[in-house]
């Protein structure tokens, strides 16, 4: 499967970003879909995560309560709606997919290329 994510940009602290990941290829197996971010001079970190279902989603407490995670498995597309926008959110964002189970980590099978999310004071 590849991944194309999109909706990175440039925005003032306490606005609002959607991202999206398109995938495309193999998108008839059932994979759990996870967004990860990676700030400069900072190892990759799990932002959320959401089962095929999209019945199980989990968040980086960090996140909780201002990001979203959703997918439309009719357009084989998985968005992070990202909402209250903190400095510290400022990073590449990435998609990834993962046979099996949804899980809280960065063990994902599948990456895409990464947006820049920068969020300014």
């Amino acid at each position: 499967v590849q991944l194309q994510a999109s909706g990175g940009g440039l925005v003032q602290a306490g606005g609002s970003l959607r991202l999206s990941c398109a995938a495309s290829g193999r998108t008839s197996s059932r994979y759990a879909m996870g967004w990860f971010r990676q700030a400069q001079g900072k190892e990759r970190e799990f932002v959320a995560a959401i089962s095929w279902s999209g019945g199980t989603t989990y968040y980086h407490d960090s996140v909780k309560g201002r990001f979203t995670i959703s997918r439309d498995n009719g357009k084989n597309t998985v968005y992070l709606q990202m909402n209250s926008l903190k400095p510290e959110d400022t990073a590449v964002y990435y998609c990834a997919a993962k046979d099996g189970l949804v899980v809280a980590t960065v063990r994902y099978d599948h990456w895409g290329q990464g947006t820049q999310v920068t969020v300014s004071s």
